[in-house]
């Protein structure tokens, strides 16, 4: 009977992992293979589910790094990434606290916020640290003179 239990779970695990081609479910079918290797062995139902818990972890923390570092290669990067580091005027008084503030970049008003929390008047030189969303998070510019 628990033999069943864990080709069953091997076959949803598998199913689920087909449905969402995520990497969501595929350690468990590991954990559920070898649950299924020990019930053949004879070992009762604590030792199996203790095997498929602790499989199913390690290869979790042994894969997911690795899997997630070569998903993350796959990133394309927008026109928007190609203002980072660019240098601006603030259009607006920029103020976190009054959640107002833009920049004017490329003929586009963008929403600005400051990196470090402080107020930037309108005028002032910027620099684009990043991008939340649609906000760009810019710092005071320091001019090397």
């Amino acid at each position: 009977m628990n033999n069943m239990f864990w080709i069953i779970a091997l076959v949803v695990f598998g199913v689920l992992e087909a449905a969402t081609v995520q990497l969501v479910s595929i350690w468990f079918m590991g954990g559920a293979l070898a649950a299924f290797i020990v019930s053949e062995c004879g070992f009762d139902m604590t030792a199996q589910v203790t095997v498929f818990v602790l499989v199913s972890a390690l290869l979790l923390l042994v894969t997911r790094p690795l899997v997630k570092k070569r998903l993350e290669k796959n990133k394309t990067a927008t026109n928007a990434d190609s203002l980072i580091g660019k240098v601006t005027l603030a259009h607006e008084d920029i103020s976190n606290i009054k959640e107002t503030g833009s920049v004017k970049i490329g003929g586009v008003i963008w929403a600005a916020r400051s990196l470090s929390g402080e107020d930037i008047p309108a005028g002032e030189s910027v620099k684009i640290e990043k991008i939340e969303g649609v906000k760009l998070i810019v710092s005071k510019n320091k001019r090397e003179d």
